[in-house]
């Protein structure tokens, strides 16, 4: 027996229908803005014929909401699992042809179904945002929907990783699914993201603000924090996404990515010595050491325009996947301040969730000075790196090459947070204050007396160095593991992530602990 092939012209018939969202002219003009429509995106990041659609003959009838027959193909967002470079990937695309890409009811329930797909199966959920909002027309039913697609992101957080891309409107409510996932990425222009937009705000408060103020990818990458990479359209995303993805497990059971077939590389890298001026007092890139310690110079930087005194990302040490995380001299002198106090512990708390390792590298003076981080809450912020590095079990390695002062050398992961590793230049400074600070408070009389006053500050800065700030002392006392020839840094990180990469630690059972926030 055959299937009637009157059924199977129409199965084809309305797929191809529900294939072209809200039209071919509506499709046209969306593409006319050089932007990609949702099953552009869709295939434009997966491996060729691997996408598998769930929901594409989903059409709501929405007659009930006291709206005529409306065709909403796939209820505009398109849902489904494939392959990228070979691995799993569940994805959601809101389709801005149909309907504004509004969130209704079957639109969620598409959305939580394929979240709850790929929390069983182990597979990273990736959701592209181009959504005019709630679907006013199903009243509470619209709102019904965001709550449960925003409970879904938070029952799968830790689980598998979840990354946003904001490639059009995202507003009101609809922004709190982005920030519930790990990573957002964002398109320049054509996209933006807010809770009251500038009418409202106007309205509200009476000011006078632009969207580039309150919604731009420039603002939320710089600004607000709440975006992590900026990307020149949708083409760029898709080479953003894959980049991120091509570092992180597909979940929280398995390991990352790593390539351990790479040869630890052994040989010395001289150019290192050269990176570090004589003059304690000058800056200098942490980039530059970042990019000869990882593999190829390849590092993903995370969160780029954002507290730029620190810096994250992702990279490859040797084929071991990593989390650096680094004080950046050249900003701030590196001080750990309320931004960057939270960019680096969300930070270490993702590495720590998907069994990546960080490695730490130093060169920090300490908490950022003033009335404003105080009134802030510099206290509670800056707990909150001291709560990520002690609440991780990942391996840990902390390099410090520079100042390590105060609390805030504890916050950059010590051995007594938990460190592993903790290997120092010759040049680094590991005390409880700058040596300038110290001497001024500790010998302030034999300062005045002095008949050269500046010559015997000197004098006493370079003892006070020597006896209670220089890493031999802290070597000596066994609070780091070694002093290293920068020259070695490289190949020093590369054995101790391989023989720290079957570590194991277990903790008192609880739900979780209560970091401050």
């Amino acid at each position: 027996m055959t299937i009637d092939k009157k059924l199977l012209e129409d199965l084809h018939h309305r797929r191809a229908l529900a294939a072209v969202g809200g039209g071919e002219d509506k499709l046209a003009a969306i593409r006319s803005k050089g932007r990609l429509t949702a099953r552009d995106r869709v295939a434009g990041i997966f491996d060729p014929e691997t996408f598998q659609e769930f929901g594409l003959l989903a059409d709501h009838d929405c007659r009930h909401f006291g709206m005529e027959k409306k065709t909403m193909p796939a209820d505009g967002v398109v849902t489904g699992v494939g392959r990228v470079n070979g691995r799993p990937l569940a994805v959601f695309s809101q389709d801005f042809s149909v309907s504004g890409g509004s969130l209704g009811r079957i639109h969620a329930r598409k959305i939580v179904d394929l979240m709850e797909f790929a929390l069983h199966s182990g597979m990273p959920v990736v959701g592209f945002n181009d959504s005019g909002g709630a679907r006013i027309q199903e009243g509470v039913e619209s709102l019904s929907g965001y709550g449960r697609v925003f409970f879904k992101n938070v029952y799968l957080s830790g689980v598998v990783p979840q990354v946003a891309v904001i490639a059009g409107p995202c507003a009101g409510g609809a922004a709190y699914s982005p920030a519930l996932m790990d990573f957002v990425i964002m398109l320049k222009d054509g996209a933006n993201m807010f809770i009251c937009g500038p009418d409202v705000i106007k309205a509200a408060t009476g000011e006078d603000v632009t969207m580039a103020q309150v919604g731009s990818a420039a603002m939320h990458a710089s600004v607000s924090g709440n975006i992590h990479f900026v990307a020149d359209n949708d083409l760029h995303a898709m080479e953003i996404l894959k980049k991120l993805l091509s570092f992180l497990p597909s979940n929280n059971v398995m390991d990352p990515p790593h390539r351990l077939e790479t040869a630890i590389d052994l040989s010395p890298d001289p150019g290192m010595n050269e990176l570090i001026p004589e003059d304690a007092k000058q800056p200098f890139d942490v980039l530059g050491v970042i990019a000869r310690i990882v593999d190829e110079s390849d590092f993903l930087e995370v969160q780029a325009d954002f507290a730029k005194n620190l810096v994250v990302g992702f990279a490859r040490i040797c084929g071991v996947v990593v989390g650096i995380v680094a004080n950046q001299p050249m900003v701030r002198a590196g001080t750990l301040d309320i931004d960057s106090s939270d960019k680096g512990a969300r930070f270490i708390r993702f590495c720590n969730i998907f069994n990546i390792p960080i490695v730490t590298l130093v060169d920090v003076p300490g908490f950022m000075p003033g009335s404003v981080q105080e009134r802030g809450g510099i206290i509670r912020h800056g707990a909150k790196m001291l709560f990520a590095y002690g609440a991780a079990t990942v391996p840990k390695i902390t390099l410090i090459m520079r100042k390590a002062y105060g609390g805030s050398y504890l916050a950059m992961c010590s051995s007594d947070m938990g460190a592993d590793l903790v290997v120092a230049w010759p040049t680094a400074e590991i005390a409880v204050m700058g040596a300038e600070g110290a001497v001024k408070i500790l010998y302030r009389r034999e300062i005045e007396q002095a008949q050269d006053k500046k010559a015997k500050e000197a004098e006493l800065v370079r003892e006070y160095r020597e006896k209670f700030a220089s890493p031999y002392q802290a070597a000596s006392l066994a609070l780091i593991s070694d002093v290293i020839d920068p020259a070695e840094t490289r190949k020093i990180l590369a054995l101790s992530l391989r023989n720290t990469l079957a570590k194991r630690e277990t903790r008192p059972p609880k739900k979780h602990g209560n970091i401050p926030l």
